[in-house]
């Protein structure tokens, strides 16, 4: 079985892209130690694999080459001692990738986490700026 970097070193490098970003609130982005950040893009990721069933499924999906995801996999993996994400060989059927019962556990923590600090600052900043969830 080929590694996640292996893959990962014989594609193409991601065009650069914007990030969508709400007025009035920040991505969210969890330092989890050195180097090592849990954000948007790598929840959304994993989120589009569980769609998808396949990383480069999800990949297309979300507009970001097939490279730049297996790194994505592969820091999640490393990240959290444990894998996220666990993908088969590919071939003329194709391999596909499954998330994890802890995958999924970290995606739904990180969105909890998103959702309780969009609605502090909401609270914080209505007395302010009261069109804020416009």
């Amino acid at each position: 079985m080929e590694t996640v970097r292996a893959k990962a070193k014989k594609t193409k490098p991601a065009p650069a892209r914007k990030a969508k970003v709400s007025r009035g609130f920040p991505r969210l982005r969890i330092a989890m130690g050195k180097g090592l950040i849990l954000g948007p893009g790598k929840v959304d990721l994993l989120e589009a694999i569980e769609r998808r069933g396949s990383i480069s499924a999800a990949s297309r999906e979300m507009g970001m080459s097939y490279r730049r995801a297996w790194l994505l996999v592969d820091a999640l993996n490393t990240m959290f001692g444990q894998p996220l994400v666990v993908a088969a060989p590919g071939g003329v059927r194709g391999g596909g990738a499954q998330i994890t019962e802890f995958g999924r556990a970290i995606a739904g923590a990180y969105r909890r986490i998103e959702r309780r600090t969009h609605a502090a600052i909401r609270d914080e900043l209505a007395p302010f700026y009261p069109d804020i969830d416009r």
